[in-house]
């Protein structure tokens, strides 16, 4: 699939087959953040994989505070992102020009985990509402951490592409040619 062909065929997935997701799949996911840029090379992440038909159900449930995420009840997987603490140069650049980089790296080191899933036949879904207390309790996770997104992972349980509702090129870029 080349790259285009695969960035119009990622999309949030929130419902899942039954089909387990292999191992080597995720690590490839985790392989893909590992080598995301980031700034002065500060990867300020860490992730925990959750594959386990009895340990995904409870993740699933520390999603769906207030009724959201219901749909995690039927993913097998999920790879929980924490934000590490960023290098000094890191930090400094980012004092210096009042930019906090962390989440910016977070972010792109998701959209690698994201589409490196989709080149592998997985379906994935970003999710930001988390009850973080449970979640680090239930995975073990020491306080001070934060947990800034959990990555559904899984098989669709359809293989067909939703059309993708974006604005427009227009809307969105300015040339200066």
């Amino acid at each position: 699939m080349n790259y285009f062909d695969l960035i119009n065929n990622r999309e949030s997935c929130r419902d899942y087959a039954t089909k387990p997701v292999e191992k080597d799949k995720l690590v490839k996911c985790i392989e893909a953040a590992r080598v995301a840029p980031s700034a002065c090379n500060s990867q300020p992440w860490s992730f925990i994989v959750v594959n386990n038909p009895l340990v995904s159900p409870q993740v699933a449930k520390c999603l769906q505070d207030a009724g959201m995420n219901k749909f995690t009840d039927h993913c097998p997987a999920f790879i929980v992102v924490i934000e590490e603490k960023a290098t000094l140069s890191a930090r400094i650049s980012g004092v210096v020009k009042s930019q906090n980089y962390a989440p910016i790296d977070i972010g792109i080191a998701t959209a690698h985990i994201c589409l490196a899933a989709t080149a592998q036949g997985l379906s994935t879904c970003v999710m930001g509402w988390i009850n973080e207390g449970k979640l680090k309790e239930l995975l073990e996770i020491p306080q001070p951490k934060r947990i800034r997104l959990v990555i559904g992972v899984g098989y669709a349980a359809s293989d067909v592409v939703r059309e993708k509702k974006r604005k427009s090129l227009e809307e969105i870029t300015k040339f200066v040619d």
